[in-house]
């Protein structure tokens, strides 16, 4: 074993950081094992010095000053859990330029600045670790970025919100509204006191940029990856899923298309049939499908969030550095060398589930199906149901664009006979 401890600087000392800290110390000797030389934190970075904290560590590691303790000549691994983009985007490359790897658990800055720091690590020989940035300590992104990288991916598609998982479950099994079970997920901790950027896909965005980078080789940010949340799924909406043997999940979807010219990356809410393995993730869990040439199809699966999940996989990551800055090496550059265009959300391929309150009387169907052959969409199946007010229309597609498909709805929308578009979902694992 190395004599010269290698120096840790936590930045954050949250839910996730507190983990972290404790993990550090309490299993310090076989960390020190399995490595091949002692880990030490350096310094722990907050905001409030004053707040009491349950933690086994030295109180004069703590420092409001975080940039002074990134650029310490002694520091060899920066570890960031604070979040956001700045001043973790900051701190991050003034570490690098002082020699230090990094470890980070930030997905909105990766999806955002992914490339920016990627070629900061490169430049200053470091590495740049971040596992736990997508579901939490399920291990995929090393997978990807390494067990899968002698393979052609063709597809990702996961649950990769905890929050928006529990909720669609609960409505799935209780018959829950949308606001009544969010209000069960806030009670138990699932969902922050402001539920926006998982309710509404901004935390799956950018996980899924995260995902489609890795998966093709191709720079891909939040701001490419087409965005819909679970507001607007009803209690109809799951019931009507259920009456097709159907669920309702939120998905992040990357996918290359054919001629591997192109990727799409998406997140939107869609029915999966019963039988498929994602829709059986209960809970806050989480679940990623893997689709390549080679390997066929891989799952991975366990819990996306919450202190000790996500610290167990920045441990994994702490121990993946330190033993390159103890043997004098670094992992293999991330490479972005395909360089795919990333195709806008019309140009996916898709299939819809359609209700639609109609008049009950004769030739409505067929004027239905008249604007989807316009459209070039074909009609997989066609239900009605109710009668007079109540009569309904329910229409399942066939693979079709997503932009042949929403033009399909926008022209329903304006017949005269159709009262209202009342649902309209996605479908996918068929």
């Amino acid at each position: 074993m190395s004599e010269r401890p290698l120096k840790v600087a936590l930045l954050g000392c949250g839910v996730v950081g507190s983990e972290v800290a404790r993990l550090m110390t309490t299993t310090a000797d076989d960390l020190g094992a399995r490595i091949g030389a002692r880990v030490e934190l350096a310094g722990i970075a907050v905001r409030r010095l004053g707040r009491a904290r349950d933690l086994p560590v030295d109180p004069a590691l703590f420092t409001s000053d975080a940039h002074e303790l990134v650029s310490r000549p002694d520091v060899d691994v920066v570890v960031e859990v604070i979040g956001g983009i700045e001043p973790a985007r900051s701190l991050i490359l003034a570490a690098m330029e002082n020699g230090a790897s990094i470890v980070t658990a930030n997905k909105a800055l990766l999806a955002e600045h992914g490339a920016q720091l990627h070629a900061a690590a490169e430049k200053h020989g470091v590495d740049l670790y971040y596992e736990a940035a997508v579901a939490g300590a399920i291990p995929l992104l090393r997978p990807l970025r390494e067990s899968l990288v002698g393979d052609k991916v063709k597809r990702v598609l996961g649950i990769v919100n905890g929050t928006t998982n529990f909720i669609l479950d609960r409505m799935d099994s209780t018959g829950a509204g949308f606001d009544e079970a969010l209000d069960e997920a806030t009670e138990l901790g699932y969902a922050e006191a402001d539920p926006t950027a998982d309710v509404e896909g901004f935390d799956a965005a950018a996980k899924a940029a995260i995902l489609a980078s890795l998966a093709f080789h191709t720079k891909v940010t939040a701001a490419d990856v087409y965005r819909e949340g679970i507001t607007q799924v009803s209690a109809s909406d799951v019931a009507s899923a259920r009456e097709m043997g159907s669920v309702v999940k939120l998905l992040a979807i990357c996918e290359v298309d054919e001629a591997r010219e192109s990727v799409t990356a998406r997140v939107h809410p869609a029915m999966l049939p019963r039988t498929h393995p994602l829709a059986g993730v209960r809970e806050a869990y989480n679940a990623v499908f893997v689709e390549s040439e080679a390997a066929g199809r891989l799952m991975f699966y366990g819990p996306g969030a919450g202190g000790t999940p996500t610290a167990s996989a920045v441990l994994g990551d702490l121990v993946a550095v330190c033993r390159n800055k103890v043997n004098g090496g670094r992992a293999p550059a991330v490479s972005a060398y395909a360089d795919l265009r990333v195709s806008a959300m019309g140009e996916a391929r898709t299939r819809y589930h359609i209700s639609l309150d109609v008049d009950d009387k004769a030739g409505v169907l067929a004027q239905v199906a008249l604007i989807f052959a316009q459209q070039d969409v074909s009609i997989q199946t066609v239900r009605q149901s109710g009668r007079g007010e109540d009569a309904r229309l329910v229409v399942a597609t066939h693979v079709a664009t997503d932009a042949a498909l929403s033009g399909t709805v926008e022209r329903l929308r304006a017949l005269p006979t159709v009262r209202a578009v009342a649902s309209v979902m996605r479908v996918e694992g068929e």
